[in-house]
C-alpha cells in the first residue's frame, strides 16, 4: 500500500477574483446565475482522483507550478483590475471598512472557537482566510443578471472591493512564508506602495504624450498586442518586486491590476483590451492554477477521516457567517430579501481561500485535511450562493430592464 503524498510549491496568494463566467437563466419569473465555472471549478473537482493523494497519475513538476503561479497572479491582477476606488465614495468608504472590520471579527471568532475544538491551530489566519469575497464573480454575476446597476449590487461590490483588497494585505502582511516581523512587513509595503504609486504615476504620464499614445494605439491591435503585454509585464515585475521585498507575490499582482484598473478609466480607443486579457487569463493561465490546485486537494485524506468530511458544512456556515453577517448593516436600506442576496454574495469566495490555506499548509498553520475541507466550502459557495443571490434581486432590477435575461451561447 502506497503512501499518500501531497506536494506543496511555494505559493504566493490569494482573490481574488474572478473564478469564472456566468450565464443566466429565468426561474419562477427571475433571473437566476448559473455559475459557469465549469472550466475552472470543474478542473478544480475532477483532477483530484488522479492527483498525488488519489491515484497518483498526475502530479504538477516544475512547469506546470510556474504556470500555475502565473495563473494565480492573473487571478488577482484581473480582481484588482475589477477595484473601482470611485465605488468607496461617500458613504459606502465608512459601510465597507465596517463591514470588512466585522468580517474579520466574527472570522477570528469561529477561528478561535475552531482551534479550542482542535480543529486546527491558528485562529486568524482562518479568520483572514473566511473574510475575503471573489470579486471578479460576484461582478460577472450580476452584469450577466443585468442588476450590476442597482443600489444594492453597487454597495455589494464595493463592500468586495474593500474586502478583496484588505484581505491580500493581511495575508501578505501577517502570514508571508518569508518570516520575518510583522512591523518589518508594514514598512517593506509602504515602500511597495509607493513604489506601486510611482510606476502608475509614470506610466500615466507616458500615456498623455501623443507619440507615445499613437505609437500604443497603432500596436494595440497588432501582433504586438502591445497593452496587453505592457500589462502582463507589469504584472509578472510587481509579483517579483513584492517577493523580493519579503512579501507575498499575490500582493503586487493585485495591486498591478488595481493600477491598471485606475489609469485605463477611458477605454474608448481600445474596447478589447480587457477582453484580450480575459482570454489569456481564463483561457489559459487561471485553468492551470486551478488544476492544478486540484491535484494537490488532499481528498483521499478527507474521505479517509470522516470527522473531517463531516465539518465540511460547518465551513460553509463558517463562511456565511463570516462574510455574511455585515451585510446586517445594509438591512434599512434595503430590506430583508436584498440583504439576503447581499449576505449571499458577499459570502461567495473560492480563489483566496485556496491560496490562504495553501500558505496555511506550507507555515504547517492548518492541517492538509481542513485545507481541502476549507477549499471544498468554497467550492460550495461558488456553485450555490450566487444563484440564490440573485434569484432574490430578480425585483430589484432598475427601470427598463427586461426580466429575461438572454442565455449566452
Amino acid at each position: 500500500m502506497t503512501e499518500s503524498r501531497t506536494s506543496w510549491h511555494r505559493v504566493t496568494g490569494d482573490d481574488v477574483p474572478d473564478e469564472g463566467r456566468v450565464r443566466s437563466t429565468v426561474v419562477d419569473g427571475r433571473p437566476v446565475a448559473l455559475t459557469r465555472c465549469d472550466g475552472l471549478i470543474g478542473a478544480l473537482e475532477n483532477r483530484c482522483p488522479v492527483g498525488p493523494s488519489g491515484l497518483g497519475w498526475l502530479e504538477p513538476d516544475l512547469a506546470v507550478q510556474t504556470v500555475s503561479l502565473l495563473g494565480l497572479a492573473m487571478l488577482l491582477f484581473l480582481a484588482g483590475l475589477e477595484v473601482d476606488a470611485r465605488a468607496l465614495r461617500g458613504a459606502l468608504l465608512p459601510l465597507a471598512a465596517a463591514g470588512y472590520a466585522l468580517s474579520l471579527l466574527v472570522g477570528w471568532g469561529i477561528g478561535a472557537a475552531l482551534e479550542g475544538l482542535g480543529w486546527l491551530d491558528d485562529a486568524l489566519l482562518v479568520g483572514v482566510a473566511l473574510s475575503a469575497t471573489s470579486l471578479g464573480l460576484v461582478v460577472a454575476v450580476l452584469k450577466d443578471a443585468r442588476l450590476l446597476e442597482t443600489p444594492v449590487a453597487r454597495t455589494v461590490v464595493a463592500s468586495a472591493s474593500f474586502a478583496d483588497f484588505a484581505a491580500v494585505l493581511l495575508l501578505s502582511v501577517l502570514f508571508s512564508t518569508d518570516g520575518g516581523s510583522g512591523g518589518a512587513r508594514v514598512g517593506l509595503f509602504l515602500l511597495f506602495g509607493l513604489a506601486v504609486a510611482a510606476v502608475a504615476m509614470l506610466v500615466a504620464a507616458s500615456g498623455r504624450r501623443m507619440r507615445v499614445a499613437d505609437v500604443v494605439v497603432r500596436l494595440q491591435d497588432s501582433t504586438a498586442e502591445i497593452r496587453v503585454r505592457a500589462a502582463v509585464l507589469l504584472m509578472v515585475a510587481l509579483a517579483v518586486f513584492a517577493e523580493h521585498l519579503g512579501l507575498e507575490s499575490i500582493l503586487g499582482a493585485f495591486l498591478a491590476g488595481a493600477a491598471v484598473g485606475a489609469i485605463d478609466r477611458d477605454q474608448s480607443t481600445h474596447p478589447q483590451f480587457r477582453v484580450k486579457l480575459d482570454a489569456v487569463g481564463y483561457g489559459f493561465l487561471i485553468p492551470v492554477f486551478f488544476v492544478a490546485s486540484g491535484l494537490r486537494l488532499d481528498v483521499s485524506g478527507l474521505v479517509d477521516d470522516p470527522a473531517q468530511l463531516l465539518r465540511l458544512p460547518v465551513y460553509v456556515v463558517a463562511l456565511l457567517l463570516a462574510r455574511g453577517v455585515p451585510a446586517l448593516l445594509f438591512l434599512r436600506t434595503f430590506g430583508r430579501r436584498e440583504t439576503v442576496a447581499a449576505a449571499l454574495l458577499q459570502a461567495t469566495s473560492l480563489p483566496f481561500l485556496v491560496a490562504a490555506t495553501q500558505i496555511g499548509v506550507i507555515t504547517g498553520r492548518i492541517p492538509g485535511t481542513t485545507a481541502t475541507a476549507l477549499v471544498c466550502a468554497g467550492l460550495v459557495s461558488v456553485l450555490v450562493f450566487p444563484a440564490v443571490a440573485v434569484a432574490n434581486l430578480g425585483g430589484s432590477r432598475p427601470p427598463g430592464v427586461p426580466e429575461e435575461v438572454p442565455q449566452r451561447a
